[in-house]
């Protein structure tokens, strides 16, 4: 009950949609019932009005009681249906029933007008009237057949509201829904939104009354926006800034090397000169991983796959080599994408250097092309440990580095992959490139044809 209640205050068409309902059912149940009482009461005057008519036929002529036939009762008529025409005076001293041809038992000191009686066991509505001789006469009918149809004719009038009502709630909740879907529509349009992306939201669609809120919403990635773009552009600013003094600090170690010093001077040198290496690398990637979120711009022409991967290669090459690393192109199959030059080299190359780097010494990173649905597949697959797949979301994230890995590196390598695969429309896959001994890692990026 409580999971109802929430859904009901956190949903706005859910509210609107019950409210409406409850109040078309309150109003249709109020209108039914008074519809039904004057139908009812209606058609108790005109059963009224008929033994009044009928008392004016009979008026102005002497009705005598009958003798009761030897089988006055006839089974093959209506007895609830019947009208009892008969004059007011002393009872029936045969004390037959009126449904076996006696009179009714009315009492002669009964006023003029309409009665409800109980005679004989049964409800009898009796007019008395006295004609223009002097005689009283009564017209009786029994109560039961009068209110059977009554509430007939009574039911009749309510049986639209019983039909109309479920429609019209039906109509009403499309309507609630038809006026809803915008927003429905604007929800989804958002959730599909690559994180990068801060577009301010259309409100040509969007109903008046939740304007505001979109403006509100609008406003607020216009300053998300320039705060990420501050961020980016002290990144890129800073890494810009800091290569000046460790090429300095590199090329200082590098005059210091030549000269005369003891073993473990050297070995100390060394030990720096790897540091300033490795803060030149990472200075790199932070300067990459900024270019990458910058809102990229429509490519001039088609790139050639197969192109960015030879001069990926011949950059990569001599780390491989060092590594004992079999590195190659599996195919001669090429595709052309509609994909920055620069964006698609940054990402093989990101993607090539990560799998170096992991492989162990004499492994093997391949890479390939293909096409599928549609859209190129690069795939870049290597002999290494793999991911497990509970960190393959977590290793996108900038800085992040599996639990046990032993090469050095900055941990930016797929975060700007995953960067460029954003900005370019592109989905990022990882798998293990051998499944049965759960080895290896398998890189498939599905760029748009």
């Amino acid at each position: 009950m409580d999971g109802v209640k929430k859904r009901l205050n956190a949903s706005v068409q859910r509210k609107l949609s019950l409210a409406l309902t409850l109040a078309i059912a309150l109003v249709a149940l109020v209108a039914g019932a008074l519809s039904f009482a004057a139908a009812y009461d209606e058609a108790q005057e005109l059963q009224d009005d008929v033994l009044r008519q009928v008392a004016r036929v009979v008026d102005g002529r002497r009705l005598a009681l009958p003798p009761a036939p030897q089988d006055a009762h006839f089974k093959d008529h209506d007895d609830a249906a019947r009208l009892i025409v008969q004059p007011l005076g002393p009872l029936d001293a045969s004390g037959l029933h009126v449904d076996e041809g006696g009179a009714l038992p009315v009492p002669p000191s009964l006023a003029d007008g309409l009665h409800t009686l109980t005679l004989q066991g049964e409800a009898f509505r009796v007019l008395i009237k006295t004609a223009a001789t002097g005689e009283r006469v009564v017209v009786a009918q029994e109560s039961d057949f009068r209110d059977a149809m009554a509430r007939d004719s009574a039911l009749r009038t309510v049986l639209p509201f019983a039909v109309l009502v479920p429609v019209l709630l039906w109509v009403v909740a499309t309507l609630v829904r038809q006026l809803f879907r915008p927003i429905g529509v604007l929800a989804q349009d958002i959730d599909r939104r690559a994180e990068q992306d801060l577009r301010a939201i259309d409100e040509g669609p969007i109903p008046s009354e939740v304007r505001p809120f979109v403006r509100a919403i609008n406003r607020l990635l216009g300053r998300v926006a320039q705060d990420l773009e501050r961020q980016r552009r002290f990144v890129a600013d800073a890494a810009h800034e800091l290569r000046s003094p460790l090429t300095a600090l590199s090329l200082q170690a590098e005059r210091l090397q030549q000269a005369p010093m003891s073993d473990t001077a050297q070995q100390r040198l060394a030990e720096l000169r790897q540091g300033i290496q490795r803060g030149r690398a990472l200075l790199e990637q932070l300067l990459s991983l900024a270019r990458a979120q910058q809102p990229g711009a429509a490519p001039a022409a088609a790139v050639s796959v197969q192109g960015v991967f030879r001069s990926v290669l011949q950059e990569l090459m001599p780390l491989a080599q060092a590594r004992q690393i079999d590195l190659g192109v599996v195919g001669a199959q090429d595709a052309q994408v509609a994909v920055s030059a620069l964006d698609l080299r940054t990402l093989v190359k990101n993607l090539v250097d990560n799998a170096i780097r992991y492989t162990p010494v004499g492994g093997r990173v391949d890479l390939s092309v293909g096409q599928l649905a549609g859209a190129v597949v690069l795939c870049v697959e290597d002999t290494g440990p793999g991911i497990a797949p509970a960190e393959r979301e977590r290793v996108f994230d900038a800085f992040y580095r599996t639990v046990g890995t032993e090469p050095a590196g900055s941990g930016l390598g797929l975060s700007i992959v995953q960067a460029i695969a954003q900005r370019v429309g592109a989905r990022v896959s990882l798998a293990w490139s051998d499944d049965a001994a759960q080895r290896g890692l398998k890189v498939q990026v599905l760029l748009p044809d």
